[in-house]
């Protein structure tokens, strides 16, 4: 690649936090360059400093976060000599950024065409007709089926990949220079992850622009970098080409971080043959009516369509597939959290299908769930040990028998005693997914539904909750489903792998017979669409 003068320069950039953090810098002293026409990976767990040097570019940085040092150089300006009203001027028109939410950075009161044309509004482009002629195109241009009626739309109305899409619109429709895009894809699904990359890749290609891509996922690395950045608590402790950092990594941490990634080999020698079933579906159905009134017609969504398995103890079933696949509405109907409209829901030879909510009572403690969200479904006002002992208790056990087993369950999913007085915001997010197993497991139950419940962890600590569920599963012999949308963790963790489409079981098997030899066409086009799938991470030198 022909290189002239760096389109991006960051020099010696220190960004300190204020008294009483865990570190004394947010940022200490980095370096990197972005070149035209290239894509730059900046890789690291959450608390980096990734995210802190794209605001830093920005100018987004709250005020008592204050660059101290250091140069960030843009096509030869520093950015941070410039007053606010030549940052505002360069944002969206010089360069331009996808945020990782779309729908938290999208204005829920304005249509999509709307805030389109105020980034050309605000930079006095494209006057009159001419705007909307432009909204148009880059809706087209990123793929969006009928701009003129998605012209109208609000946010909501969208899908999570086609409000990316719309971020993306926004961010070129001026034809910046330089892209930043913060962990664009992180809560999309693999086929629509892979369109947003290829999208994302052709439109760089096309325009020539330079790309600050942030990501903790290092498929998506392997998928699109030209060169990498790896960041460790703020400090830069690695960089280079694409080609070296996956494959011949010399810092400590890059190859923990590598060492992380799941991979589609897959060893089944060491998982037994599965007993008896705890748990046996038979021909599940759920149906869901939208509309019907005055405005709108009636519209029957079959959400889970004549769906059939069973899972025994110590067995682990993955039901794998995309948004709106109906696999978390299995997991709310085996709760019981939400009624069925046909077939059987056998728990240890009993239907529980046909039970009331109070024959279903004394059964709840047997199936747990461990959520996707643990900061979301942990109260922030009690403690840890509050949250352990209140499903306990609330079941007959007294409370010095409740704590003793909470503190049993604080040691065994691995976290320290004084957690038991700590609150939720205390901790970081995979400490709160542990502290949501050991909720899980205080009732002692038969089963465990995880419902996509490493998906938003960061891939070190994601390694580590798909580990400590294996062991805590051996240990106890417990049943359980995990739900995700990445097929490359079902594989590490699952013994059997159902695959969903559109609320029907389109494919089963081991999970070598789901990635080495896929039968479906949907399994296929979902194995095709795992980021980095060329890249083989168990063959990175990092030991």
């Amino acid at each position: 690649m022909q290189q002239t003068a760096p389109l991006l320069s960051v020099r010696d950039l220190a960004v300190p936090l204020p008294p009483g953090g865990d570190r004394p810098f947010a940022i200490e002293n980095i370096s990197y360059d972005i070149n035209p026409g290239e894509i730059v990976c900046i890789v690291g767990e959450s608390g980096s400093g990734k995210s802190m040097s794209a605001n830093a570019i920005m100018g987004l940085l709250p005020d008592y976060l204050r660059p101290t040092r250091g140069e960030i150089l843009f096509q030869g300006t520093d950015l941070l000599k410039q007053p606010e009203s030549t940052l505002q001027d360069m944002r969206g028109r010089d360069i331009g950024m996808i945020f990782q939410e779309p729908l938290s950075a999208l204005n829920p009161l304005m249509t999509i065409g709307n805030q389109i044309a105020e980034v050309m509004q605000v930079h006095n482009a494209y006057p009159g007709e001419q705007r909307k002629q432009r909204v148009l195109e880059m809706l087209n241009f990123v793929g969006l089926p009928d701009p003129d009626t998605l012209y109208n739309v609000y946010p909501f109305r969208l899908s999570g990949g086609q409000r990316q899409r719309v971020m993306i619109a926004m961010a070129l429709a001026l034809e910046p220079a330089l892209l930043i895009a913060d962990e664009p894809t992180t809560a999309l699904d693999m086929t629509t992850q892979a369109q947003i990359l290829e999208l994302i890749a052709r439109i760089q290609k096309a325009k020539g622009m330079g790309v600050m891509f942030i990501t903790h996922d290092f498929g998506v690395v392997a998928e699109i970098a030209h060169r990498v950045v790896v960041m460790e608590k703020g400090v830069l402790v690695e960089q280079g080409t694409a080609e070296q950092v996956l494959n011949k990594p010399q810092h400590p941490y890059t190859k923990r971080l590598i060492a992380a990634v799941p991979h589609q080999r897959v060893d089944e020698t060491i998982r037994p043959e599965v007993p008896a079933p705890v748990l046996d579906v038979r021909n599940l159905r759920k149906v869901y009516i939208t509309g019907g009134g005055l405005l709108t017609k009636k519209r029957v969504v079959n959400a889970v369509n004549d769906v059939s398995f069973s899972v025994g103890h110590g067995e682990t079933l993955g039901i794998v597939g995309e948004s709106g696949s109906g696999k978390s509405t299995i997991g709310k109907c085996l709760l019981k959290l939400i009624g069925i409209d046909g077939g059987q829901m056998l728990f240890n030879g009993k239907d529980i299908a046909p039970l009331s909510q109070g024959e279903f009572r004394p059964l709840r403690s047997n199936i747990q769930m461990i959520f996707q969200d643990p900061f979301a479904s942990l109260n922030p006002r009690h403690t840890i040990g509050q949250t352990l002992c209140a499903g306990p208790i609330a079941n007959g056990k007294s409370r010095i028998d409740a704590e003793t087993r909470a503190r049993d369950l604080l040691d065994l999913v691995g976290l320290d005693p004084s957690a038991f007085d700590r609150f939720p915001n205390q901790f970081s997010g995979g400490q709160r997914q542990r502290v949501g197993i050991a909720r899980a497991l205080a009732m002692d139950p038969k089963l465990l539904v995880a419902d996509e419940s490493v998906s938003a962890l960061d891939v070190s600590v994601q390694a580590q909750v798909l580990e400590l569920l294996q062991t805590l599963q051996q240990k106890l012999q417990i049943a359980m489903i995990f739900i995700t949308h990445d097929l490359r963790v079902a594989a590490q963790i699952c013994n059997n792998i159902v695959v969903m489409h559109r609320g029907e079981i389109v494919e089963r098997g081991k999970p070598s017979q789901i990635f080495d030899n896929p039968q479906n066409p949907y399994t296929q086009r979902l194995i095709a669409a795992v980021p980095g799938k060329h890249w083989d991470p168990t063959q990175a030198e990092t030991h």
